[in-house]
């Protein structure tokens, strides 16, 4: 069936820099390792997408519905339709002290936050750093590898799908959904409870659930503590 606005499909991908080859984001688990991009608590596997909804950058975003299942489609994005080019004006030299003053040793390449901004160290020397506060990856162009890995039909599936896009670090099958008319009651496993950010991940859920799906009107966490039985 083909792709359109609205729709969650499953994807993976891995996206480089076309002048250089360099990878700047996968979703693979061994390419990630490879390329040493993978961080410490990161979870490696398709990504959710809801067509349309800018979870994405906007080209490639449009190219979803291009997409034919199990097959790897070539996205060619250009700079003006990417992060923009790059401008000369936003390239600085400051005194190394004033970068040290803060605490701060830059390294060739390091991104450190100077005057309230963003800005990568692109040269030292002679007690002197520029800095360039454009985005890293502004003036290049991207090349996404994107596989169409599934697309999710049901509204259960779509509903558990929301879940673990906020929940990742935990086994979507350990949550219980129970789903009437106008509620969706959602039991969260014990090994959820200590989750950095849990309130704000319940938060998201909710909004996800209830902009997608605006017949459930209520949605309610469950929490249950078990005592543990003696040894």
């Amino acid at each position: 069936m083909p792709i359109k606005k609205g729709d969650f499909i499953l994807i993976d991908y891995t996206a480089k820099v076309k002048e250089t080859g360099d990878i700047f984001d996968t979703t693979n688990e061994e390419t990630a390792k490879q390329t040493k991009l993978d961080k410490e608590g990161e979870i490696y596997e398709p990504k959710l997408i809801v067509v349309g909804e800018g979870w994405v950058l906007k080209p490639l975003d449009e190219n979803l519905a291009t997409l034919k299942s199990k097959k790897t489609a070539t996205i060619e994005i250009p700079p003006e339709k990417a992060f923009g080019p790059r401008d000369p004006e936003k390239v600085r030299m400051i005194p190394l002290r004033r970068l040290t003053n803060k605490g701060i040793t830059p390294t060739l390449g390091m991104r450190v936050e100077f005057d309230g901004k963003l800005a990568t160290v692109r040269i030292m020397g002679s007690g002197r750093v520029q800095l360039d506060f454009n985005p890293p990856l502004a003036g290049k162009t991207l090349i996404y590898e994107v596989t169409l890995k599934k697309k999710i039909e049901t509204k259960n599936e779509k509903i558990s799908a929301l879940i673990h896009r906020r929940t990742p670090n935990v086994d979507m099958e350990k949550f219980n959904l129970r789903l009437t008319k106008k509620t969706l009651v959602l039991t969260i496993p014990e090994e959820a409870f200590y989750i950095e950010g849990l309130q704000l991940a319940k938060r998201g859920i909710a909004m996800d659930i209830q902009r997608f799906f605006p017949d459930i009107t209520t949605v309610k966490f469950t929490e249950i503590f078990k005592k543990k039985e003696a040894m």
